[in-house]
């Protein structure tokens, strides 16, 4: 089994693909799996994340907060630093309400789970990045409706039925963080902990592959039908990628973090939470109904910069002769 797990953590990103080509086979071909594919996405996501969040070293987490120069970094990378990005890339939409929505919520919230494999692929802090993760959830919740406010206006944040944005976070949040915290604590004191630790996280892969491929199922079909529309977010979504290399390697080099950091901070930056967010847009009034649209749009390009970027990133931000001698 072990031998199996490291293959499939060798070639996840490329297996990643392979998902998302699957799904999009599926999704145009026989159109009539949408529907019950968008029904299952919440089912499969709630074990993703409880796998990912199983990776948290829990009993660890207070080295997160001791090493406040990288975890600052991050705060000020994605909560300061990036809504001014997405705010002024934001414009070249700003005229269609329900796709400014849509960039909005998936730009403003950075990604928690498949961030933490491609930063370790291109040799970034994994760790580090693992060990904030729950901190960044919780403050990305806390302040999406707050930019949301600033963005959008009042009369959005009104309209919106805040019913459904608590029960996603109880169930696909709150739930599988206390599920992997008592499975952590049991994989101390037993035998069945560990192996059940064990086993779930072999299954991260193919967890994520399932997910990639019910997202895109789903949502495929309605951004073919759509997407004169979203061509519009497309370009904006591209430079996003591409303005969070110097900015997160620049907050990296102020802060003084080693290459190992910086690489983490610029794909922290760069990576959205798109997974975790498109239950809420799907919760929003029908008026919205091309806002998860945008979301799995933005999936699809961050997954292809993201391929781009475990081979940029090493070269951009090269490892010292005495951090290559430490590895």
């Amino acid at each position: 089994m072990r031998s199996r797990v490291e293959w499939l953590e060798r070639y996840q990103v490329a297996l990643y693909l392979i998902a998302l080509l699957v799904g999009a086979g599926v999704g145009l071909l026989v159109p009539g799996v949408a529907h019950p594919a968008e029904g299952a996405i919440n089912p499969v996501l709630g074990p993703l994340l409880y796998a990912t969040f199983l990776g948290v070293p829990f009993a660890k987490i207070g080295q997160a907060f001791r090493d406040w120069r990288f975890l600052i970094t991050r705060l000020v990378v994605n909560f300061v630093l990036v809504p001014v990005v997405v705010f002024l890339l934001s414009r070249i939409v700003a005229h269609d309400q329900v796709l400014l929505v849509g960039v909005l919520f998936v730009l403003l919230t950075p990604c928690v789970d498949y961030v933490i494999v491609f930063t370790g692929v291109a040799g970034g802090a994994r760790d580090r990045l693992l060990a904030a993760a729950p901190l960044l959830m919780l403050v990305q919740m806390l302040l999406l409706p707050v930019y949301l406010w600033l963005f959008v206006g009042n009369e959005f944040v009104r309209a919106v039925d805040l019913a459904p944005f608590v029960e996603a976070f109880l169930l696909l949040i709150a739930l599988p963080l206390i599920a992997a915290g008592l499975t952590q604590f049991l994989a101390v004191r037993t035998r069945a902990g560990k192996v059940l630790q064990e086993i779930v996280l072999g299954a991260m892969v193919p967890l994520m592959m399932l997910t990639l491929a019910v997202v895109v199922v789903s949502q495929i079909g309605g951004v073919w039908q759509q997407l004169a529309s979203l061509l519009r977010a497309i370009p904006v979504f591209f430079l996003f990628a591409a303005a969070m290399i110097p900015i997160g390697a620049a907050a990296g080099r102020i802060a003084r973090l080693d290459v190992a950091g910086r690489r983490a901070i610029v794909f922290s930056g760069a990576t959205r939470n798109s997974l975790v967010v498109l239950p809420l847009v799907l919760a929003l009034p029908a008026i919205f109904d091309l806002a998860p649209l945008v979301v799995v749009t933005q999936t699809l390009v961050e997954l292809v910069a993201m391929v781009l970027f475990v081979r940029l990133i090493p070269r951009l931000l090269p490892a010292h002769a005495s951090e290559r001698a430490d590895s």
